[in-house]
């Protein structure tokens, strides 16, 4: 039986066996065993037990003096921790590792060397029998030991091993989680290495880490050995792959985000042994991608492979924290090993929390944002672990990056900064489970925040975290949605930022009335359109050298606009899928148009652009219709390569008839064919002619939606960005409510979808009262008022007996 053993395969191995092997090496041969034949790759190996981990302290007659050092212990006095768990890591490692436990670890590992040839290099890696439970990950607690050859100095990895279960990270975390120290045991995995060093290795949630988006892969990548991602001395690559169409034989990277990969782990020998070593990237190598396309869809199908095992096994939905490896001898992938995630999984579902920023400032320093709160308090500025012993509860913690070392000070701090990690790095993943706002990746926190007294750290404003002098005002907003009723009226949001899609897509909804394509553009894009088109109209070099480096790693600068928009449209469409997104064709005004990058070369200087060349009349003009075909390729790759048919365009700012029949035309010629897949095309009402000729469109348009401010000004003739008639601007005016009663009443005769995108619903809730009376199909709100409307128009639809 396996428990009688001191050494077991992998592929000898379950999840079953997590009480002798630790969740770390049992899910390796679960996965070995099961998911081999589905085609996912993993390196073989072999687990010694905790058995043998009792035997050795056993032998050595070593626990009643392990015991001795660790009675009086006090993990929240640093010091105190320090001198016991050092004691204790001495006597395990100086312990005599047995004849029988050193002939079985030589015997396996001969073994491995007949399998990948002599003096095969392996991963020595601790898996703790508490480790990888659904509520505490242990992640880094122990040692990693990479890069071992030989039989002594696998045998002295082993001991090293052994003994970091007493690292003070490791006595310090179970301590918190409950764990006694006397019932936790190591295990210790012995693993082929993947020649990653020379190749690209990362991390793999099979969730959305920040939102707990159950339905999008988060896949992060660099150079080298994988753990510069664990450790987060690198930014890594990032990318989002969308599950549901995924594995429908589509190819949805929803997003794809360049980090900077400034340096490598790489094999290397020193004083004669095996070891690794810090290398810089070229700048070459930094400027692209480390891994393909194809690579990222066959990771985050391994992914969805191993997350649905994984849940299939535990009866419930269980997703994954897996890490990854490309071996850069043979070009093949290979999963190292995988766990259960462990922060948005146990978040009660039921409550919806919000954390809101009452004030604004510029911010002293920007970074990726890891959770959605805020914190604020002193800042500590820390640039080694040496001095972790001056940090005080409540503090701001700034320094470079963080290890395990780092967790005693960093579960009482009030939020953390770093200079340098990614969404899968150490401080993220600690970060999140503490539940601490935290900011990676910042470059130069320590640098910005070294002279200021207090500070407040923000994730609540999207994926970017902002860093804030002194203590700015919050509050935080809790909403129970469990009894939260559904309206018969549709209630659809406004989305512009990608970047807030997954944590919105929380708020319960209909889909999006409103995605702003000009957003998108302006923030992941930012060039003009033509400007990539017709490149040679570029003529300063100061403004032809900013498009090159922001379409860096594309030969053609059109596929860059084409695969950024593409993205930012997908990310908003898979947040609320199989819900529409109804995605509104760039609006930009002419002069918004001009200060894109380059935007000067092809727009011209107009007395009033608010009602200039802007929406439908740009699109089939001779000076902007190969512009448009460029949201046309976005669109088309988002239906049919990523399978987002939920999206479905709308023609802002139509002005005749035949300015609609003339777009649709040029869209057919794009390959965007009403019908075709679903296909709908819908049209804004916002000028009054729209309202007039409702019948006329509706045999163009497949449905309608209003924007109230535009509509409003042109019924009023006033300019809204005018503050000398701003006071008349008013969507409540009689004159705008006859209109849209009018627009709505004819629409539903004619068979057609209408609903409203503009501000005033959102603002009013009389107005939102009057459209449900006047039978609208949906609304398109703002996220942040989503919920008091809908409870409105519950109340509404109750009193109209609807």
């Amino acid at each position: 039986m396996n428990k009688e053993r001191l050494v077991i395969w992998f592929d000898e191995l379950q999840l079953k066996d997590i009480p002798e092997v630790g969740g770390k090496n049992a899910s390796l041969g679960e996965m070995r065993q099961n998911l081999q034949k589905k085609g996912v790759n993993i390196p073989d190996g072999y687990a010694i037990t905790a058995k043998a981990y009792r035997h050795l302290i056993e032998s050595a007659g070593i626990w009643d003096k392990i015991k001795e050092v660790l009675k009086d212990l006090d993990t929240h006095d640093i010091h105190n921790l320090s001198t016991r768990g050092k004691k204790v890591r001495s006597l395990i490692y100086n312990a005599p590792m047995p004849e029988d436990l050193r002939d079985e670890i030589v015997k396996a590992y001969k073994r491995l060397c007949d399998e990948y040839g002599p003096n095969t290099d392996v991963a020595v890696r601790s898996s703790a029998t508490a480790e990888d439970l659904p509520d505490a990950s242990f992640a880094g607690q122990q040692e990693t030991f990479l890069n071992i050859r030989g039989e002594e100095a696998l045998i002295d990895a082993c001991k090293r091993c052994f003994a970091s279960l007493f690292t003070d990270r490791a006595i310090s975390y179970r301590f918190d989680k409950g764990f006694n120290y006397e019932t936790v045991f190591l295990s210790i995995g012995v693993q082929k290495m993947v020649r990653s060093d020379i190749g690209a290795s990362g991390v793999i949630f099979s969730i959305d880490t920040e939102s707990g988006f159950k339905d999008a892969v988060l896949i992060t990548s660099s150079y080298g050995l994988g753990e510069t991602v664990v450790q987060g001395t690198v930014n890594p690559d990032e990318f989002y792959v969308f599950k549901p169409t995924l594995k429908k034989g589509f190819r949805p990277i929803v997003q794809k985000k360049l980090g900077t990969k400034e340096i490598k782990m790489i094999y290397s020998r020193k004083k004669g042994l095996e070891s690794t070593e810090i290398k810089p990237v070229p700048k070459a190598q930094r400027d692209v991608f480390s891994i393909s396309d194809d690579e990222i869809i066959t990771l985050a199908q391994w992914a969805c492979i191993i997350e649905d095992h994984y849940s299939a096994e535990a009866g419930y939905f269980k997703p994954m924290d897996i890490e990854w490896g490309r071996d850069g001898v043979t070009g093949e992938l290979f999963i190292l090993q995988a766990r259960p995630e462990t922060v948005q999984s146990q978040k009660d579902a039921n409550v919806l929390e919000s954390y809101v920023l009452l004030e604004q400032k510029k911010p002293l320093v920007t970074g990726t944002a890891v959770g959605s709160k805020i914190g604020s308090g002193a800042v500590n500025v820390i640039h080694s672990v040496a001095d972790i012993k001056n940090f005080k509860k409540g503090e701001v913690l700034v320094t470079d990056m963080t290890d395990p070392d780092w967790e005693p000070i960093m579960k009482i701090a009030a939020a953390i900064v770093t200079n340098k990690g990614g969404r899968t790095c150490h401080a993220a993943i600690v970060s999140r489970e503490l539940g601490v706002p935290c900011i990676v990746g910042t470059g130069r926190g320590t640098e910005a925040l070294k002279k200021s007294k207090e500070a407040t750290v923000s994730c609540a404003e999207g994926e970017t975290g902002n860093v804030y002098d002194g203590l700015l005002k919050f509050e935080v907003q809790r909403v129970n949605l469990q009894n939260l009723q559904r309206p018969k009226t549709k209630i659809m949001m406004n989305v512009g930022n990608p970047e807030n899609a997954f944590d919105i897509a929380n708020i319960p909804n209909d889909g999006v009335g409103l995605a702003r394509l000009e957003f998108i553009i302006n923030q992941y894009v930012r060039i003009h359109p033509m400007a990539l088109v017709q490149f040679e109209k570029v003529t300063d070099r100061k403004v032809r050298k900013e498009i090159e480096t922001v379409t860096k790693g594309y030969e053609n600068r059109t596929d860059f606009f084409v695969d950024k928009l593409a993205q930012g449209m997908a990310k908003i469409a898979a947040a609320f899928y199989p819900n529409d997104v109804i995605t509104r064709m760039s609006d930009f005004k002419s002069n918004e148009y001009a200060n894109l990058i380059g935007g000067k070369y092809f727009e011209p200087v107009e007395e009033n652009p608010m009602i200039g060349w802007r929406g439908a009349s740009r699109y089939y003009d001779d000076k902007y219709r190969d512009g448009f075909a460029l949201e046309c390729q976005a669109l088309k790759k988002v239906r049919n390569e990523m399978g987002l048919t939920n999206v479905k365009p709308m023609i802002p700012f139509c002005r005749t008839v035949e300015e609609g029949k003339r777009v649709i035309e040029v869209m057919r010629n794009n390959g965007i064919l009403q019908g075709e897949n679903g296909l709908e095309i819908y049209m804004m009402v916002e000028i009054p002619s729209n309202v007039i000729l409702v019948e006329e469109f509706a045999k163009i348009f497949d449905g309608f939606s209003i924007g109230s401010n535009d509509l409003t000004q042109l019924t009023l003739g006033l300019d809204r960005d005018s503050a000398q008639v701003a006071h008349i601007f008013d969507e409540r005016n009689q004159a705008v409510q006859t209109l849209v009663r009018d627009v709505i009443t004819k629409a539903r005769k004619l068979g057609k979808k209408i609903g409203i995108c503009g501000q005033a619903p959102s603002d009013y809730p009389e107005f939102a009262r009057f459209l449900v009376e006047c039978g609208i199909d949906s609304m398109s709100l703002n996220a942040d008022t989503v919920i008091k409307t809908t409870l409105d128009i519950i109340e509404t639809e109750k009193n109209l007996g609807k």
